[in-house]
């Protein structure tokens, strides 16, 4: 029966792959100035950058004849300025930074339901392939999306033009209206940005300042419509409908008689918890979640008692049925276990049972008026708390991080949030001055949370672990949450060990490793020996929110559980230090070593030892060298290319340069000083392959095996340029471009070898 169900599911999925595959974007309009009509499906997304929003396609013009686009499609309009001769985003909501700027018509007050006409320049999906990272490419697959790409709105184009304006999509034009009404209402965009995303689901308003401290704190949960936050809203939902159904038997017995109340409170959380998740983006975590808690309901009103381990199995096959995707996003892991655990602990049983284990408030000074209210209240709470408890093991695996604090400060911020932010939040649509009062409330969490955030120890790190240490960790932390005597409970303690205390194997003593990471248009090379590591650059800056050492650093470092002992910036270019401030303070003990100026903004971060050749090391064996720039280099004004650090890492045996972006002049130079010194196994490509960079002399001296670019897809530099490419085919040496390989892995034990993560992890609707 099993196999039969996994045949059946597995032939389900790959149909409908290949039914959405057949409408996939063809490669060969990349880049080219396409014409499109098309309606605009969802509430745009608005930065200080740009508008991003979704349109579906109406019809398509190239060059005046009609062409074939995916039916729905992800562009940007930049404000002010945008890409002019893109080819391709460095990374997911990237696509500014890898492009020459041009002014632009100022994006206009885009709306759901317009009709526009606009010209766009499109790219099939593409996404940075990382170890333990954010998979954007099967992001843009669940939420239907083949193409992204950006608004042509300069001088030399058309100019977009609205068509129509209809109420084809009245939900997201209501939830665009009450989020613009929310931020003329409080003037402290960040507050703002709180309120609407617990109001209209838009997480993307909440400021990234913000959400490092609610993770940090552990109370993410709290601040964005999330698939546990519709599931507990459900919950309580049903309990107060359930309540107020037994007492309008009082008035009107029939009700009870023709619906009992235990059903009126399913059926109405269920259906205010659709409407909820409805006014918030109705987004794939959302509906994953109505549909579990619709097979649970029906199930129950059907008179189906089933153990809950069954209902619970059952819901989830519904949902991988209707959404088989959801199987590799963390949010459906979280979500199912978090309901697991509720059903585990008792929550939704029989009163009498509810009534036994429900936490008992001390009546000895309080009015009898309140003993219910705060029984229930203690009661959610400690639902909340369970919940909290029992996902720290898989959140340490799904995410490397938990809040040390997480118990505290969800101890007042869930009461806080619960009874005063979000009903404030809430009944500010019908009475916008209370938004005011929202903020304020919402001002005094964040600022005990920044508090609780800045604690030494507020959040813990661990290095990722390994299938079956989740399964024993989750098992270890339901265990501990269950309603069992504390004996039972301490057994789940040790299957907790395998998660806290798990470490990567170590690099040989002797050896060494590089990781090129996935970062787009820039340099972050992490080199490992067996005790020490070492990270040279930090890849670039997308926006004012949005930089590579948060997005791809931060993470891949926490998962590795690699502590940096020292940042090498190559050179000032905001390609190779864009990431560096996240990473800094990620890794409060890394020593800064870098040509950057003495006025540079970093400097007040971190202060900075300047790379001069000559500078020497030893890890483990293992000998580090600065070959460039000399000290002399420093007193006249030159490129910032011209300054990029050259480091040379030895084992006596095996050897790998990392050059920046030193162009033909500094190559010269280290040629005629020391030829013998720049042989290497392992070459970091100069300038990411740029056409000033390579010379023949330079690759004749350093003679690798293998060579790594990192650029970005269909960057506008073309890099690496197809003359150099040329240079090393000419060589024999294999050039490892970073968009088809992704992040890159390499070991001075298999020099001739280099490790691909986007052939180790690979998407089936992406090109061999």
């Amino acid at each position: 029966m099993f196999a039969m169900a996994a045949l059946l599911g597995f032939s389900l999925t790959g149909g409908r792959a290949l039914v959405f595959q057949a409408s996939a974007f063809n490669p060969l309009l990349e880049g080219r100035d396409i014409a499109v009509t098309g309606t605009v499906l969802a509430m745009p997304q608005i930065s200080e950058e740009a508008v991003r929003f979704r349109l579906a396609i109406d019809a398509a013009r190239l060059d005046g004849r009609a062409v074939t686009l995916p039916p729905q499609i992800m562009l940007g309009w930049y404000a002010g300025f945008a890409p002019r001769e893109i080819k391709g985003a460095s990374l997911q909501g990237g696509e500014a930074h890898d492009a020459a700027l041009e002014l632009q018509r100022k994006p206009q007050a885009l709306r759901a339901g317009e009709r526009w006409q606009m010209t766009v320049r499109l790219k099939a999906p593409h996404g940075n392939s990382n170890p333990f990272g954010f998979d954007y490419e099967l992001w843009l697959w669940e939420q239907g999306i083949q193409a992204t790409g950006y608004v042509r709105a300069g001088p030399g184009d058309a100019p977009p033009s609205m068509l129509s304006n209809h109420w084809r999509h009245p939900v997201e034009r209501a939830r665009q209206s009450v989020r613009e009404a929310i931020y003329r209402q409080v003037d402290d965009r960040q507050l703002a940005g709180v309120l609407a995303a617990l109001v209209v689901g838009d997480q993307n308003a909440i400021d990234r300042a913000d959400w490092d401290v609610f993770r940090a704190t552990g109370v993410a949960h709290l601040m964005s419509i999330s698939g546990l936050h519709i599931t507990m809203f459900a919950w309580a939902v049903s309990w107060l409908i359930g309540k107020l159904w037994r007492r309008s038997a009082r008035v009107s017995p029939r009700l009870c008689l023709g619906l009992p109340a235990n059903s009126a409170g399913a059926l109405g959380g269920l259906a205010l918890a659709a409407l909820y998740a409805l006014f918030s983006g109705w987004g794939v975590p959302a509906q994953r979640t109505i549909w579990m808690l619709a097979t649970v309901v029906l199930l129950r009103q059907g008179g189906r008692q089933w153990p809950w381990p069954s209902t619970w199995l059952l819901a989830m096959g519904v949902v991988v049925l209707l959404d088989p995707w959801a199987l590799m996003q963390a949010g459906f892991w979280l979500s199912f276990v978090a309901v697991g655990v509720l059903f585990a602990t008792d929550s939704g049983t029989d009163e009498a049972s509810r009534k036994l284990a429900a936490p008992k408030v001390p009546s000895t000074f309080l009015p009898w008026w309140l003993h219910r209210p705060l029984s229930s209240l203690l009661r959610s709470a400690r639902e909340q708390w369970v919940v909290t408890l029992a996902l720290t093991p898989l959140s340490l695996l799904l995410f490397n991080q938990v809040s040390l604090v997480g118990l505290l400060a969800n101890a007042l911020a869930i009461p806080w949030v619960t009874l005063l932010v979000t009903p404030l939040a809430m009944l500010g649509v019908v009475y916008a001055p209370l938004w005011s009062v929202a903020a304020w409330t919402v001002g005094r969490l964040t600022g005990l949370l920044q508090l609780l955030a800045d604690w030494p120890l507020a959040s813990l790190s661990v290095a990722a672990a390994p299938v079956w240490c989740a399964v024993a960790g989750v098992a270890g932390g339901a265990l501990v949450a269950m309603r069992l005597p504390w004996h039972w409970r301490l057994l789940g303690m040790p299957l907790l060990l395998p998660v806290l205390l798990w470490q990567p194997a170590p690099v040989a003593p002797g050896q060494f490793e590089l990781l090129g990471a996935d970062i787009g248009q820039g340099n972050a090379v992490l080199v490992r020996t067996a005790t020490h590591a070492l990270l040279y650059d930090a890849g670039p800056r997308f926006s004012r929110e949005s930089d590579a050492g948060h997005r791809v650093l931060v993470p891949l470092l926490r998962a590795l559980g690699v502590r940096i002992d020292v940042l090498v910036l190559s050179h000032r270019d905001s390609d190779h230090t864009g990431g560096a401030p996240a990473v800094l303070a990620m890794q409060p003990q890394a020593r800064l070593l870098a040509s950057i100026e003495d006025g540079h903004a970093l400097q007040a971060l971190r202060a900075s030892t300047r790379c001069i050749a000559g500078q020497h090391w030893n890890w483990d064996g293992v000998d580090f060298e600065v070959l460039h720039p000399a000290a002399a280099d420093y007193e006249t004004p030159s490129k910032s290319n011209a300054m990029s650090c050259v480091l040379r890492i030895s084992n006596g045996v095996q050897t790998a340069l990392l050059a920046g972006d030193i162009e033909a002049a500094q190559e010269a130079r280290l040629v005629a000083a020391e030829p013998a010194r720049l042989k290497a196994d392992f070459l970091l490509v100069p300038h990411h392959g740029s056409k000033t960079s390579s010379s023949p002399a330079f690759l004749d001296a350093v003679q690798p095996g293998l060579a790594l670019a990192q650029a970005g897809y269909r960057n506008r530099f073309d890099h690496p340029v197809a003359v150099v490419a040329a240079r090393y085919d000419e060589r024999g040496i294999r050039l490892v471009r970073s968009p088809a390989c992704g992040a890159a892995q390499w070991q001075s034990l298999q020099p001739g070898k280099i490790f691909c993560q986007r052939q180790a992890a690979p998407h089936y609707w992406q090109p061999a």
